[in-house]
């Protein structure tokens, strides 16, 4: 009886359903919610920041973790589901920021050694019982040697994927790139900045054997055994015992995992666990900044006035230009507005998606076109929201001197109205911070380009109308999503133009007065993602001919 009872326990599974809903932290909005309910207000904004660290572009619980700030007072956030080597791993990076290099080393390397414990709890788990996802697992049947190496392989590719686990974040999918090596790419410039030149380069050499034909530490590395001539021979200063124990391990269990592939005939592929294309700590000896994105190309019209360039807007990828489109060209265009915007078009019919103090109402180019066709707005003037899109889709192309082709992503008419009544003591934004093709996630300095971010997007373009409003400044911010670098007042024919990853962090302040009209275009380097509007529009005498369906997403 007890073996029964064992086998049948076994084979209740959590479903994937739900071990999705736990690893995206959803049972955390739902206590925010009954800790309210029993007034607990400080256990309710710890879950709903809980929740809020999983989900940074769930602009609902951004408000209410702001509303528990203002209501129960000063509130110590705490993530119940925080991993420790992670908060120590942040809080050295802030230090370093902040050229706190003493206290940056001492939180490093307390991450560090959090993480190798980590990496022990994670092998152990990995010892369990396995699952078999290539067959239904109850039925799944098969000699004793093909049972025991497909386990032994389960259970190897479960540990080879632990320096995955060890660096994504709870509730996230994808892993910070490069994770372990930065650890030492940090520690090498903080502890050269104490003067403390055996570590640095104890740490160089413990970075360069994950990457070691890396320039700038090669460059570091020598730079710290020129300063040390003299005192101690270089040579005995070797790389870091874990790591380099780690990484045997990892090649190990990377070689056994392709010959078993072979041997087997299961398909494996090696992901590239230490890849780092984003952001890099010091080099010692530093050179003039050379940008890798061109910029200052032809702005192809004549009347368009350059006003700003990525340097002058402290950033990268950003322009501002002047005289897109005329005077007349806004009024007419905020007449088709007039009669074509409905509340919550482009936000699943939310009309105060973003603050409940504004009101928001919007309109495709479908939905113009399509209004033109039916006589219910002036053609000319239907046509003019797609001619003055195309206008910008060409200068964006050219300015940034774009090798491919730049197409329409989504492109939507947006004005804003600010609520009377509700202006007074305002301290929320018109649009919360965030980027437009991944997922901002300021506590980790991160931009997780994963669903439901529009990862396809590549270059945005906001394009205003009107002046006639109080407030509702366009703001770049740094990645902490506080830090403002600059702040743009809109006016007609004005453009702000940027790439559309993380290191554009962007939003729009409070509208306390007036309306606030502006065209916002998104554009995509691949072809699948265009927005088929562009396909299908024809006019020949004066018929006009529009696509039969148009993908319409939700206004990020």
């Amino acid at each position: 009886m007890p073996s029964k009872i064992c086998v049948s326990a076994s084979r209740h599974r959590a479903a994937e359903e739900v071990r999705a809903d736990f690893q995206r932290r959803v049972p955390y909005s739902y206590l925010q919610r009954a800790y309210i309910q029993l007034n607990k207000l400080e256990e309710a904004a710890n879950a709903a920041h809980t929740f809020f660290m999983a989900n940074p572009e769930h602009m609902e619980i951004q408000q209410d973790i702001e509303n528990y700030k203002t209501t129960a007072g000063k509130v110590s956030l705490i993530d119940r589901e925080a991993k420790p080597h992670m908060e120590d791993y942040s809080a050295g990076v802030r230090h370093y920021d902040k050229e706190e290099y003493g206290l940056a080393i001492i939180f490093l390397e307390r991450a560090l050694e959090g993480y190798y414990a980590e990496d022990e709890d994670c092998q152990i788990m990995c010892e369990g019982p396995q699952r078999f996802e290539e067959h239904e697992y109850l039925e799944y049947k098969a000699g004793l040697y093909e049972a025991i190496a497909d386990h032994y392989m389960q259970v190897l590719a479960c540990k080879h994927d632990c320096i995955r686990e060890l660096a994504t974040r709870s509730g996230r999918i994808s892993p910070i790139e490069n994770f372990l090596p930065l650890h030492y790419d940090y520690l090498q410039f903080a502890y050269y900045r104490v003067g403390d030149y055996v570590k640095a380069l104890e740490c160089a050499r413990t970075y360069l054997l994950f990457h070691p034909d890396d320039e700038d530490v090669l460059e570091n590395a020598a730079y710290y055994e020129g300063l040390l001539e003299g005192t101690l021979d270089p040579a005995t200063i070797k790389p870091r015992k874990e790591a380099k124990a780690l990484l045997r391990r990892h090649k190990l269990e990377s070689h056994l995992l392709r010959v078993a592939a072979v041997g087997l005939g299961f398909t494996y592929t090696e992901p590239n666990y230490w890849k780092s294309t984003s952001f890099r700590p010091g080099h010692v000896q530093q050179g003039c900044f050379v940008s890798l994105f061109p910029s200052g190309g032809p702005l192809l019209y004549s009347d368009v006035k350059f006003v700003y360039n990525s340097q002058q807007l402290n950033g990268t990828q950003r322009v501002l230009l002047d005289n897109v489109i005329s005077e007349e060209q806004c009024r007419e265009l905020h007449r088709v507005a007039s009669g074509i915007m409905l509340a919550g078009d482009g936000y699943r019919g939310k009309t105060s998606p973003h603050t409940p103090n504004e009101r928001f109402e919007g309109a495709t180019v479908l939905k113009a076109l399509k209004y033109g066709y039916e006589g219910r707005v002036p053609l000319k003037s239907a046509r003019l929201f797609y001619d003055i899109s195309e206008k910008a889709r060409r200068i964006v192309e050219s300015y940034f001197m774009l090798n491919s082709t730049l197409y329409f992503s989504y492109t939507h008419l947006v004005c804003r109205t600010a609520l009377s009544g509700q202006q007074e003591r305002r301290n929320d934004l018109s649009h919360p911070i965030h980027a437009d093709n991944c997922l901002l996630d300021p506590e980790a300095n991160e931009c997780w380009k994963e669903p439901p971010a529009y990862t396809f997007r590549d270059y945005s373009a906001l394009l205003y109308m009107n002046a006639d409003f109080e407030g509702g400044e366009f703001i770049f911010t740094e990645m902490d999503a506080k830090t403002v670098t600059a702040s743009i007042k809109p006016k007609c024919g004005r453009m702000v133009s940027f790439s559309s990853g993380g290191e554009n962090p962007h939003g729009v302040k409070a509208v306390t007065k007036g309306q606030r009209c502006a065209v916002a275009l998104w554009f995509t380097l691949d072809p699948l993602y265009r927005e088929l509007v562009s396909l299908s529009i024809t006019v020949r005498g004066g018929d006009w001919r529009h696509p039969a369906s148009c993908r319409d997403p939700e206004h990020p």
